[in-house]
C-alpha cells in the first residue's frame, strides 16, 4: 500500500511538472511574439474568395502584373482546393459555388490553362452543382463588372438609397456596419455599371451551363421567407423599370452622397470599415469616378488593400482584415492566467498600447441608435473609429481590470469606466448586445433579393452578450443592483438550446457560445447546480472526442440544426470547452483531465499548437475565419487556469473571463 501511495504521488508530481513545463513553453512563445510597441497581432485567414478577388481587382484596374506575387497566390489557392474539386468556405468543408467560381477565375487570370487537371476538376464540380449561374449576389456583381453576365442577373440596388430618409424601411443606418461600408461604394458601381479593363480579355463562359448572357436573378435563399421574398422581388421589378427615369441631377446627388460617406469612413491606411470587401469596392468606386491613381483618396484606399497581403517564401494570400486589438486583449488574459516574472511587465506594455487605441472622441455610426451615449469602445482593427466593437471593448476592459488589481494600481480606472459606460449604453432592448450596433434587428431586410447571404444585420447574440455580462460582473455590477444585468441574465437563460448549449455567432460554434455563457453566468454568481449549468456541463462532456479534445466545424451553422455533429478536435475549441467546464465548477472532472492531457500531448516543442481547421466566423454559412493566434493563446490560458484552480482550495473561477 505504501509503495502504491508513493508511486501515485510521484505520478501526480510528474504530471504537475509536465503541465508546468507546457505552460512555460507556451508562455515563452507568446512573449516572443510581442511586437516592439507592445501589441500582438496574428494572421487572419479566410477562404479563397479574398485572395481571388485581390487578383481580379488588379486585372480590373489593369495594374502591372506582379508575376511572382500571382504565382505565390496560385500556390496558395491550389493548396486549399478541396477533394471535391472546388473550394470550400472552411478547411475540409463542402463545395461552395461562389468561392470556386472566384478561385477558378483568378487562376485563369493568372494564366492557368483550362485543361489543367485542377481547373478541369473545379469546372466539373461547378457544372455538377448547377453552373456559375448559381453564384451568390456579390459574385454576380463581380461577374457583371467583368461583363461575364448582364446586370439583369443582379438585384437592383439604386444609388438613390443614399438619399432616403431615416424613417424609410431601407436605410443604411438600419443595416450592419459591414453591410453599409460594403454597399455604399458598391451602389456607385451598380449605378455606373463600369466594365473591367481586363487586358488579357479573360472570360469564364465555360463555367455556365447555359448562356451567361441569359442568366437571371437567383432564386430565394433557404433562409428567406417566401412571402417577404416575393414582395421584394416585385419591388425589384418596379425599381428596374423606374431606374432609367431617375433624373441625372438626383443620381449625381446620390453618387456624391455615397462618395462623401466613403471618404468620411476611409480610415486612413486602414481603409473603409477596415475590411477587405469594403476597401476593394472603394478602390473600384474611385476608379469608376475618374479619380487619378495619385489622388489622395484613391491612393490611400489602394494602399489599405495592399497592406493586407501576407507574402511568404512559397505562397501568398490576402487577409480580410487585421485583428490586433482582439489578439492583444486575449493574449493579455492568457498571460495574466499563466503568471510569471516576465509576464506582467509585458502585459502592461500590451495594455498601454491598447489604452492609446480607445475611441473617446468619435461618435461613430452606432450613435444613430444611441445618440446620448459617450464613446468609449475599442475597435477590432488598428484603426476603425466609426465602428468600435462591443466584444473587443469588454475583453480589453476585463484585462485592464485584472491587471490593475494584480498590480495594485488604478492606471486603467478611467478607460475601464468609459468602456463600461459605453457598453451599458449599447445594450439592446431585449437585454442582449450586438457587436457594433444596438437594436439592429430589422429582420425583414434579410429577405430582400440582394441579401441572399442572410447577414445584412447585427442583432444581439449570446456570445457577445455573455462577454458584456462577464465585464459587468467582474466590475461589481449584479442583478440585484442593476436591472440591466438582470435582463442580460434572463436573455441568456432564454437562449440556451434544449441540448444545453448556446449559439456562438463569432466563434465556431456551440462550443464557443457555451464557454462564453458559462463563464459569464459564473461571474454573475449563478449556482453551479442550476439547470443552466448542469445541462451545459452534460452537453460538453457528452460531445468530447475520444482523443480527449473537442471540435466543431462550419456545418453546425446549418439552418436546420438538430444537434452537435462530430468534428475533429482542435486546440482552441478544446481550450474553450475546458474553460467553460472549469467555470461550471468541473475542474476535477475526468473530462477536464482528458482535455488537459490532449493539449499537453499535441503541443509542439516550440510551445505552440498546430491548427489548420477554421474555428471562427465572419458570417454564418457564407464566411468563416481562421485566427492563427487562437491555437497559440487559448490552450495556454486553459492549462494555466487548470493549474491555478488545482492549487487552490475553492477551485472556483473568480475572473469574468
Amino acid at each position: 500500500m505504501l509503495t502504491q501511495s508513493v508511486t501515485s504521488e510521484r505520478a501526480l508530481m510528474n504530471n504537475a511538472s509536465a503541465l508546468e513545463e507546457s505552460i512555460q513553453r507556451g508562455t515563452r512563445a507568446l512573449l516572443d511574439r510581442q511586437r516592439p510597441d507592445g501589441h500582438w497581432v496574428f494572421e487572419l485567414e479566410a477562404d479563397a474568395t479574398i485572395p481571388a478577388e485581390y487578383v481580379l481587382m488588379r486585372h480590373y484596374l489593369a495594374e502591372p502584373v506582379d508575376a511572382e506575387l500571382e504565382r505565390k497566390i496560385a500556390v496558395y489557392l491550389l493548396r486549399i482546393q478541396g477533394a471535391h474539386g472546388g473550394w470550400p468556405l472552411f478547411h475540409e468543408g463542402p463545395f461552395d459555388m461562389s468561392a470556386t467560381v472566384k478561385a477558378y477565375f483568378a487562376l485563369k487570370m493568372i494564366g492557368h490553362p483550362i485543361d489543367a487537371e485542377h481547373m478541369r476538376r473545379a469546372r466539373t464540380a461547378i457544372h455538377a452543382h448547377g453552373g456559375a449561374e448559381r453564384s451568390n449576389v456579390f459574385t454576380r456583381s463581380l461577374l457583371a463588372l467583368y461583363g461575364c453576365i448582364t446586370w439583369r442577373a443582379v438585384p437592383v440596388m439604386p444609388v438613390e438609397i443614399m438619399l432616403l430618409p431615416k424613417w424609410f424601411p431601407f436605410h443604411l443606418t438600419k443595416i450592419s456596419y459591414w453591410s453599409r461600408t460594403v454597399i455604399a461604394p458598391l451602389l456607385v458601381l451598380m449605378a455606373r455599371k463600369p466594365r473591367a479593363r481586363n487586358p488579357k480579355g479573360v472570360r469564364i463562359d465555360e463555367l455556365f451551363l447555359g448562356s451567361p448572357e441569359k442568366a437571371r436573378l437567383t432564386p430565394r435563399a433557404p433562409q428567406q421567407n417566401k412571402y417577404w421574398f416575393a414582395f421584394f422581388r416585385i419591388v425589384d421589378h418596379v425599381l428596374r423599370a423606374m431606374e432609367p427615369m431617375i433624373p441625372a441631377t438626383i443620381r449625381k446627388r446620390a453618387i456624391d452622397r455615397a462618395v462623401d460617406f466613403t471618404v468620411e469612413h476611409l480610415n486612413g491606411e486602414d481603409g473603409i470599415g477596415a475590411i477587405f470587401p469594403a476597401m476593394m469596392n472603394s478602390v473600384l468606386m474611385f476608379d469608376t469616378l475618374g479619380f487619378a491613381q495619385d489622388h489622395p483618396h484613391r491612393a490611400i484606399a489602394r494602399l489599405s488593400v495592399e497592406k493586407l497581403l501576407v507574402v511568404g517564401e512559397r505562397e501568398a494570400y490576402c487577409q480580410p482584415c487585421f485583428s490586433p486589438v482582439w489578439d492583444t486583449g486575449l493574449v493579455c488574459h492568457a498571460l495574466l492566467e499563466a503568471g510569471g516574472e516576465r509576464t506582467l511587465p509585458q502585459v502592461n506594455r500590451g495594455l498601454e498600447w491598447l489604452k492609446t487605441k480607445q475611441i473617446l472622441d468619435v461618435k461613430g455610426d452606432w450613435a444613430e441608435a444611441r445618440p446620448d451615449v459617450r464613446p468609449g469602445g475599442w475597435a477590432f482593427q488598428y484603426n476603425n473609429a466609426h465602428y468600435p466593437d462591443v466584444d473587443d471593448t469588454a475583453v480589453v476592459a476585463l484585462a485592464m481590470d485584472r491587471a490593475q488589481n494584480l498590480g495594485g494600481h488604478d492606471n486603467y480606472r478611467e478607460p475601464i469606466a468609459r468602456a463600461r459606460e459605453w457598453i451599458l449604453g449599447m445594450q439592446s432592448h431585449n437585454g442582449g448586445w450586438g457587436a457594433f450596433d444596438a437594436d439592429n434587428t430589422n429582420y425583414y431586410l434579410n429577405h430582400i433579393p440582394f441579401a441572399d447571404h442572410g447577414a445584412l444585420l447585427d442583432p444581439p447574440t449570446e456570445d457577445v452578450t455573455a462577454r458584456c455580462l462577464s465585464m459587468l460582473a467582474q466590475l461589481g455590477d449584479t442583478a440585484g443592483k442593476d436591472p440591466r444585468v438582470a435582463r442580460t441574465i434572463d436573455y441568456l437563460r432564454g437562449t440556451q438550446m434544449e441540448e444545453g448549449s448556446w449559439y456562438g455567432r463569432w466563434g465556431m460554434n456551440y462550443i464557443y457560445g457555451t464557454w462564453s455563457v458559462l463563464i459569464a453566468l459564473n461571474a454573475a454568481g449563478l449556482d453551479h447546480q442550476s439547470p443552466e449549468f448542469r445541462k451545459a456541463v452534460s452537453w460538453l462532456t457528452r460531445i468530447q472526442n475520444e482523443d480527449g479534445g473537442w471540435g466543431e466545424d462550419g456545418s453546425s451553422y446549418k439552418l436546420k440544426y438538430k444537434g452537435y455533429e462530430k468534428a475533429p478536435s482542435t486546440p482552441a475549441q478544446t481550450a474553450w470547452a475546458l474553460l467553460g467546464l472549469m467555470a461550471a465548477g468541473e475542474v476535477d472532472s475526468p473530462a477536464v483531465e482528458r482535455g488537459i492531457t490532449y493539449l499537453s500531448r499535441t503541443q509542439r516543442g516550440d510551445g505552440e499548437w498546430d491548427e489548420e481547421r477554421f474555428t471562427a466566423v465572419g458570417f454564418p454559412r457564407i464566411f468563416y475565419l481562421r485566427y492563427h493566434g487562437y491555437a497559440k493563446f487559448f490552450p495556454v490560458w486553459a492549462m494555466a487556469r487548470y493549474r491555478n484552480l488545482k492549487s487552490t482550495n475553492s477551485k472556483a473561477v473568480v475572473h469574468g473571463l
